[in-house]
């Protein structure tokens, strides 16, 4: 007997047809011996029709913060009442075919949450209530999306209603199969699985049949839609067995491996300690490209060069340039292929004005997971470094790893100010921290995603001194505005360009922020361009492949594409690129990396729109 944790979307629920189709899965599957718990969403578009509704009976004159607040809570007072009609009728179609049913919202189970309306994070999960239903045969239909709020006076749960946000129900799903220590967490979609790609741009995207958790946050916080990071980083702190499966198949779908690397505590779900360890790598070569064209094939001709080379290229750092028509690059190489990799630059003709070789340096970076989604995980890095008086040459982000680019003889002390600052480990470093199961068999490049919801901000004329960064971010951590792509660029001079993306719908509040503080920290110009978006690929084992990124280029290059930002981690390289151009950047690189499958992937109607 297993037991099994099954998560139904809104569009698997959105009509008495579908309903009665689930019914008839779930009955399967108890059927088959095993007890099941059952998560739902709201609806079809019920959701959507009740902020809908919130909006047209809602004030509309400014708002003052006690205001905003008061209209949060309501709102999921009102939100949370869309899944609790599907459990309802879901737990009444099983009961009417003989299985018995409870249907409980987020407060009866006891999904205990931060007090943070509309936006809320789940604490823990009391599993009392789930486990004596389940002994006494019955399934457990459960609100998804909804909890209740900690009482910050008392410790205990209070009796508020909150919502959780994009993504609630798949996190919902995968915190509470972590509490009961379910077996398998399915998470059922429109999709047959987890696709190397966007079906509706690449009818032939091809399914996975297995993708690690680390390759999953990646995927999930470019772009793809399929799972929210946040239900994947629970698995990958907890060990919880995912599967993604089609509501309308009877397909295997996608397993989501999820080994146990995390500190996980079930009385601390999602506000888990992001940061585990830390790690410095001191066989480490920077070298940088200064003001070189910015026209497309520059990227590709280099990194082609020294991937002919066989030259292991670790990071790579394109950022915007305050002078229009020119980019810097700035890579980093092992300390044994220096003299070849700087033969392999300096005989490029590619109008470089300046070639700067630089082997006294370190990488100095912290691990962990959901690094991207809390903003102040990254500020503190920064501001613990500049504490320390250390100065950051090169920034590289993902999901589960940020990492900076200092000098050698800064090792020890930022060594020491990590540990300080996040209490954790230090790990030695590895060329292979980030690995595949059988990675010989698995294509180095697992996904190509797209994100066409990123705006770009450039900060120019940033003092290159210690600290810059960190007050930088500081002012976005505090209106809770994520970055997911940090640039900054390299210079002969003493200032630099600091270059983020963040969410399109963030851009007005972050350019405010900065613009606010460009006297006080002795910045220049802030810059916004809305107009583009980020192509990326991600794959644990190209960091045992040299010439990935330069595929990438290569193929970007040769549809006419330029790249105007380039950020890379050992398991990811995005690119920026303009907008009207990102569809015809994506398919190209699947194309490149022969990801797609044998038959177009049938995407439902209702995903189309």
């Amino acid at each position: 007997m297993a037991l099994i944790v099954q998560k139904y979307g809104g569009s698997s629920v959105a009509d008495a047809d579908r309903i009665k189709a689930v019914r008839d899965r779930i009955k399967r599957t108890v059927d088959a011996g095993n007890q099941v718990v059952v998560v739902v969403s709201a609806m079809g578009k019920t959701t959507d029709g009740l902020v809908a509704l919130a909006e047209s009976v809602s004030a509309t004159h400014t708002q003052t913060l006690t205001e905003i607040a008061a209209k949060e809570r309501e709102m999921d007072l009102l939100l949370a009442t869309g899944e609790q009609i599907t459990i309802a009728a879901l737990s009444m179609a099983l009961q009417a075919v003989g299985q018995p049913a409870i249907a409980m919202n987020g407060s009866q189970v006891r999904v205990v949450t931060e007090p943070n309306h509309t936006r809320a994070r789940i604490l823990y999960v009391e599993p009392d209530q789930i486990r004596s239903a389940l002994d006494l045969g019955k399934v457990v239909v459960i609100a998804g999306f909804q909890g209740v709020a900690i009482d910050q006076a008392t410790g205990l749960p209070s009796n508020e209603i909150t919502t959780l946000g994009r993504g609630g129900s798949d996190t919902s799903a995968v915190a509470i199969a972590a509490a009961i220590e379910a077996d398998i967490c399915e998470i059922y979609t429109d999709v047959p699985g987890i696709l190397t790609t966007d079906p509706r741009i690449v009818p032939k995207a091809q399914m996975l049949a297995e993708i690690t958790c680390d390759e999953m946050l990646e995927l999930a916080s470019l772009g793809a839609k399929v799972l929210h990071p946040r239900s994947v980083e629970i698995a990958r702190n907890f060990g919880v067995k995912m599967c993604v499966r089609s509501s309308w198949l009877d397909d295997a779908g996608t397993v989501i491996t999820s080994p146990r690397i995390g500190t996980g505590n079930l009385k601390s779900l999602e506000v888990n300690r992001f940061v585990e360890t830390v790690s410095i790598d001191y066989d480490q070569v920077k070298i940088a490209l200064l003001q070189i064209p910015d026209h497309p094939g520059i990227a590709s001709q280099l990194f082609k060069s020294l991937a002919d080379q066989g030259i292991n290229v670790d990071l790579i750092i394109q950022a915007v340039q305050e002078t229009e028509g020119v980019n810097d690059i700035a890579f980093t190489i092992p300390q044994n292929q220096l003299q070849l990799a700087e033969v392999v630059t300096r005989s490029l003709e590619i109008g470089a004005s300046l070639v700067t070789v630089d082997s006294a340096i370190a990488k100095i970076s912290i691990m962990g997971v959901g690094m991207i989604g809390r903003p102040g995980v990254a500020a503190q890095m920064f501001t613990a470094l500049a504490e320390a008086g250390i100065n950051i040459q090169m920034i590289s982000t993902s999901e589960i790893k940020i990492s900076c680019v200092i000098a050698s003889s800064d090792g020890e002390a930022a060594i020491a100010a990590m540990q300080k600052t996040f209490d954790v480990p230090v790990r030695s470093h590895s060329a292979c921290e980030i690995t595949s199961e059988n990675n010989a068999d698995i294509s180095p490049v697992r996904g190509v995603a797209l994100d066409r919801n990123r705006a770009r901000i450039a900060v120019q004329q940033v003092p290159d001194r210690p600290g810059m960064a960190a007050k930088i971010l500081e002012q976005l951590v505090e209106q809770n505005i994520s970055l997911d792509m940090i640039v900054q660029s390299q210079s002969d001079r003493d200032v630099n360009e600091i270059a983020f993306t963040v969410a399109i719908t963030d851009l007005a509040k972050a350019e405010t922020a900065l613009r606010q503080y460009t006297q006080e920290l002795g910045y220049g110009e802030v810059t916004c361009d809305a107009d583009i978006s980020k192509v990326s690929i991600v794959g644990a084992n190209m960091i045992h492949q040299s010439g990935i990124a330069a595929r990438m280029f290569s193929a970007l290059a040769d549809s006419g594409i330029n790249i105007e930002m380039i950020a890379t981690s050992e398991i990811k390289v995005s690119c920026v690129v303009r907008d009207h151009q990102a569809e015809q950047a994506l398919k190209v690189i699947h194309q490149e990396f022969n990801l797609s499958g044998d038959y177009a992937i049938e995407v439902p109607s209702a995903l189309k729109k």
